[in-house]
């Protein structure tokens, strides 16, 4: 090596580079502007020689060995950077061709970056991850490459390692900017590419992470993210979407399909699952022919155990490869869309995996979560909390969901485990837990993360449903963020499901005795907006699938039982949810590794059972009195709530039109003849709905005639009719003023 460059040389920064412990490679490698000239260095690991070409006008440089380990520089006539690249040959007698990855500066705006480090960058997947992108090189030259950017703050080093580099993580060591962002253009067309970042701690350790902002991921057990371009796809649904914009979901039918894809339906072919195009037209078909209105999608977000069921996610940005690819997906909900089918999604922001390439201790630190445990882990589900009071981290959960909002034309996300995160000793014993700042159990932090989320939510896509699972009496979870609430537009009312399924698993002969069980939801019914929902949940791990749940010692007398449930539901105040299986009486719980039990429906109750359900949905649907005005009392009336002895209940269900249906529900499997009952006013009063009808393995009781109101008091009403109640039925009327 000649002494003027030898003189050049910074040998410390070098040593960093050749043991990968620098983060700021680019003030070395690359072409800078010396006084004697251009000094060129570049480092590529195993090789031999390089040689230096300048493009225009052509011309080469042998670079010199300034280390062993493959250190290369070269001092070039001039004061103006040009277009160059280097010719490599390696110690196993391989040659090719490479750009100089540090020829092309930051391509970042320090504002995003900002931004993001004040948690408003809500576009953030815009910035991390792994990009397409052009970018301009120091020469002035415009290159087409892939971007990447990850938030590491405490790492010493991080480099991007693939099959493009062999994994080697001495090979593109990334640039570290301002508020902890690493940041490295690499000018090549990297799509389909598997990369990791590699991660070297301040104690000198190494490790491989996957990409928190990764679009796509390996299929499981392989944990590398995949380099995913979202642009290109043209989406069809432009009907449905200004369609949704119109309406408001409040004052709308909601009758939602929980749905697991890769058990829905598998293949016959011995494949795993179905792909999303595979199953967008059987979806398609069996929620249209059960006149569902929308599905919602257990976690479709990418995940590594199966046995999750999706809830322990490790790629927050990434549609699971399970089902096949991120335009796949696409697929899937703009065919869903075209078909008139709304799709929910549920959404994991209460904690994550302790997966070692995850978002856990991600840079050598606690980083997306709190590092004291006793706010921090969730020992009852083995995984992490986030850390809501770093911005970033709220950023990074923010940018999730409206990236799936944005990306994916999401019509409604369900937040799974709302209840975990308001409380800080959530599941945990005393002194497990550590209080807030006013010594109370209150998770401040969370909840303000909340009330941020629903807000940016509803200020960008207002027509987007928000809906939460929580399992206390924590208040205003849909009250108005301004007044104090947390701004979801509905809450599933778990304390109906507790309650309502606790009463229809007792023998009808005690259910006199909790007579006030079935009543006790209306005394809250519009103390929040409100989901009915009989979910997953309701039918694993030993609970029984619904069907197994009701009393009797014969299938008719637990067909019928199931009928009477979800008949009250779908008339009681609230949208509604089923869970897949349930609507057609599936005996055994719900197994993750298993299709639905759909030979059952060669038998005739099950048939029956499936009719049933898809002809009360639409008798839902085709009604507004049973949806219009679910979230105000105007849309509900009481007109017996006290025949205990009969476990009868009678009410009316009202829209803004003034139109009412008369409602009476019978809970034991006594049919009573001639029953009278008191009604709203003078007039005619025509079945319309009756679960008993034999079309749906009933007895039929039901009745056949208009019923003309008589003067006869009855129920503290002026006017009555007298009709039959079917045995463990329910029974709906329309009611028209003389």
């Amino acid at each position: 090596m000649t002494d003027k460059l030898y003189e050049l040389m910074d040998w410390p920064a070098i040593e960093g580079i050749v043991y990968s412990e620098e983060d700021r490679p680019d003030k070395l490698l690359g072409a800078h502007v010396v006084k004697s000239g251009i000094l060129v260095q570049y480092f590529m690991p195993g090789a031999v020689s390089v040689t230096l070409v300048k493009k225009k006008p052509v011309k080469r440089y042998e670079m010199e060995l300034a280390d062993e380990a493959g250190f290369f520089a070269v001092l070039v006539p001039g004061k103006r950077v040009f277009e160059y690249e280097f010719e490599v040959t390696m110690e196993d007698g391989r040659t090719f061709v490479r750009e100089d990855t540090y020829a092309y500066g930051t391509t970042i705006a320090e504002e995003d970056i900002k931004a993001f480090n004040a948690g408003v960058n809500y576009e953030v997947y815009n910035m991390l991850g792994a990009h397409r992108c052009e970018v301009r090189s120091v020469s002035g030259n415009t290159t087409f490459g892939t971007r990447f950017a990850v938030w590491a703050p405490n790492a010493l080093r991080v480099s991007i390692v693939g099959d493009f580099n062999d994994w080697d993580g001495r090979v593109y060591q990334m640039v570290r900017r301002n508020g902890g962002v690493f940041e490295l253009f690499i000018p090549e067309d990297l799509s389909g590419q598997c990369y990791k970042y590699e991660i070297k701690n301040k104690a000198g350790i190494a490790f491989l992470k996957a990409d928190p902002y990764a679009f796509e991921s390996e299929l499981r057990p392989d944990t590398a993210s995949m380099v995913c371009d979202l642009d290109g796809f043209l989406w069809k649904d432009e009907k449905w979407l200004s369609k949704r914009a119109d309406k408001s979901f409040e004052n709308e039918p909601m009758s939602v399909y929980e749905l697991h894809l890769g058990t829905f339906m598998k293949p016959k072919d011995g494949r795993e699952f179905y792909t999303y195009t595979e199953l967008a037209p059987m979806v398609i078909d069996y929620v249209k022919k059960m006149n569902y209105t929308h599905v919602e999608l257990m976690p479709i977000t990418e995940h590594p155990y199966d046995g999750s069921w999706g809830y322990q996610v490790t790629g927050y940005y990434a549609p699971t490869k399970r089902y096949g690819t991120p335009k796949d997906f696409m697929n899937f909900v703009d065919e869903l869309h075209r078909a008139g089918i709304g799709v929910i999604m549920d959404w994991v922001p209460a904690h994550f995996p302790k997966d070692a390439f995850g978002l856990a201790w991600f840079d050598g630190s606690c980083l997306y979560e709190y590092s004291d445990p006793r706010i921090g882990e969730h020992k009852e589900w083995g995984t992490l909390v986030f850390d809501y009071g770093r911005n970033e981290v709220k950023n990074f959960l923010i940018g999730s969901a409206l990236f799936f909002i944005d990306k994916y034309h999401i019509d409604g996300i369900r937040m799974d485990a709302v209840a975990s995160m308001l409380y800080r000793d959530y599941s945990r014993r005393p002194g497990e837990w550590i209080a807030n700042i006013y010594g109370g159990n209150e998770h401040l932090e969370a909840c303000e993360f909340l009330k941020h989320i629903n807000s940016i939510i509803k200020k960008r896509v207002p027509d987007v449903c928000l809906i939460a699972e929580e399992s206390t009496a924590y208040p205003m979870i849909t009250g108005n963020v301004k007044e104090g609430g947390l701004g979801f537009d509905m809450k599933w009312n778990m304390g109906f499901m507790n309650d309502f399924i606790s009463f229809m698993s007792l023998d009808p002969l005690y259910r006199k005795y909790h007579y006030g069980e079935l009543l006790f939801s209306m005394i809250y019914a519009y103390s929040e907006k409100f989901m009915l929902a009989f979910s997953h949940d309701e039918v694993v791990h030993g609970k029984a699938s619904m069907i197994g749940k009701m009393p009797g010692d014969t299938h008719g007398l637990k067909f019928a039982n199931l009928r009477v449930l979800y008949g009250y539901m779908f008339m009681h105040p609230g949208k509604k949810m089923l869970f897949m299986g349930q609507d057609f009486g599936q005996f055994d719980e719900w197994n993750e590794s298993e299709e639905l039990q759909w030979g059952l429906l060669k038998y005739d109750e099950h048939a029956k059972m499936q009719k049933y359900v898809a002809d009360l949905n639409k008798f839902y649907t085709d009604n507004a009195p049973l949806y219009e005005l679910d979230y105000t009392t105007d849309g509900f009336e009481w007109i017996n709530n006290i025949s205990a002895n009969e476990v009868i209940t009678v009410f009316l269900r009202k829209d803004s039109k003034g139109n009412n249906l008369l409602v009476v529900a019978n809970f034991t499997p006594v049919a009573r003849a001639n029953y009278k009952i008191g009604v709203p006013f003078a007039g005619k009063y025509k079945e319309i709905f009756n679960s008993d009808s034999e079309a749906y393995g009933g007895n039929g009781y039901i009745n056949r005639r208009v019923k003309t109101s008589k003067k006869d008091e009855c129920d503290g009403r002026e006017d009555s009719i007298r009709i039959t109640v079917p045995p463990l039925g329910i029974s709906v009327f329309r009611c028209t003023e003389e």
